[in-house]
């Protein structure tokens, strides 16, 4: 049975650099399932920067709309390290038509944790707190922190270990 880690966090707050550090204990090749898409000059940029940071040992799966898929793309004892949750469900914001409710990112994720737990790897999940700051003034603002909210909670209670970061420093919540 597979085993899934929690890393949330801040913007820069050094979730991913724990999560690496997390998932490189494990043995190679290790993957990385990145949700972000190169759309426009400052993404590719980070992108290349993510990708330098991981270095060698590593093998990348680009999938922004289906955790699932892009899991299952992965050798079943493998280390996954996702990043991010956050960019994922802004993904899906973008792809599914505005007024859609909770329901289909929640399936979307039952059918990521479901597989992430029917397999022998570890996965290592990265996600933006957002939360934690004023109330948005658009709808379509509000919703995202409120499905992120729901999406956190839903991966959090699943999770074996889950740490909020900030500052660079990792505080195990469970």
């Amino acid at each position: 049975m597979g085993e899934i880690s929690f890393y949330l966090g801040g913007a820069k707050s050094g979730k991913t650099g724990l999560a690496l550090r997390a998932a490189e204990q494990f043995a190679a090749p290790r993957f990385y399932l990145a949700t972000a898409q190169a759309l426009d000059g400052e993404m590719e940029e980070r992108i290349a920067r993510h990708r330098a940071e991981r270095g060698e040992g590593w093998r990348t799966i680009e999938e922004p709309l289906d955790l699932a898929a892009g899991l299952g793309r992965a050798p079943e004892t493998s280390a996954v390290l996702v990043d991010c949750l956050t960019l994922w469900l802004s993904n899906m914001l973008g792809s599914l038509p505005e007024g859609t409710s909770f329901g289909p990112y929640m399936e979307a994720l039952e059918r990521f944790v479901a597989l992430a737990f029917a397999r022998p790897g570890p996965a290592v999940v990265v996600s933006n707190e957002v939360g934690g700051g004023i109330v948005p003034m658009d709808g379509v603002s509000r919703f995202f922190r409120d499905v992120s909210g729901l999406a956190h909670q839903r991966l959090a209670g699943a999770a074996d270990r889950v740490f909020f970061v900030a500052a660079g420093l990792p505080l195990r919540l469970k």
